[in-house]
């Protein structure tokens, strides 16, 4: 991983803070003026970047599906490559949504709440980049534990979703043990679920 980062654009400085504020407050609860004050520029100045808080929700909500289902399919070509096997890809698609789940909190609180505010379109290509990247997902933990009817597989991996996209509601009443600690707990969490979905019932 390289140790450097481009600095954030003017328009990703924006759309994190619309995310925090739209999360705490709804996206009713804030005003553009607000926005554009936690970026340092006036109201007015936000739409030189976009249409307006619809255009910026939608951005928000479509781009981390986007990115999910990107950062998915890079993954499993680079356990492809590496001839790693599914436990390996399991392994690394855990880790990345872990990534999502404890840094962009607010993007998880936003898309439960405020989905259904966008246009028609938006809201359904949001639904099918998820349903790509819930895919991709279930041909790993159907090659690693064969024994799962598809169906089977495909509840799992929702179930380990909402499990790993529980993080906005740990934090209460108190913060976040530290996060390699809780990225690790996340971890075993989920592969122990999808264990306990493949192990066999007694008899």
């Amino acid at each position: 991983m390289s140790t450097t980062s481009a600095a954030p654009t003017r328009r990703e400085q924006i759309l994190k803070e619309a995310a925090r504020l739209f999360a705490e407050r709804g996206f009713h609860g804030v005003g553009v003026d607000e926005i554009g004050a936690a970026v340092g520029i006036s109201g007015p100045g936000l739409y030189r970047h976009f249409a307006g808080k619809d255009a910026m929700l939608a951005e928000l909500l479509v781009g981390i599906s986007g990115r999910l289902l990107t950062g998915g399919k890079r993954r499993a070509a680079e356990a492809k490559e590496a001839a790693a096997g599914p436990d390996a890809l399991l392994d690394s698609l855990i880790e990345g949504h872990i990534d999502f789940a404890l840094d962009d909190r607010p993007l998880i609180t936003l898309h439960d709440r405020e989905l259904d505010r966008l246009r028609d379109s938006d809201r359904k290509l949001v639904r099918q980049l998820q349903r790509q990247y819930v895919e991709l997902w279930v041909d790993v933990v159907r090659e690693l534990y064969p024994e799962l009817a598809e169906s089977e597989a495909r509840a799992s991996v929702h179930a380990v979703f909402g499990l790993l996209n529980s993080t906005p509601h740990l934090s209460r009443p108190g913060p976040l043990p530290g996060r390699s600690v809780m990225a690790a707990l996340l971890h075993r969490l989920a592969r122990g679920a999808f264990a306990a979905a493949a192990a066999k019932k007694d008899s």
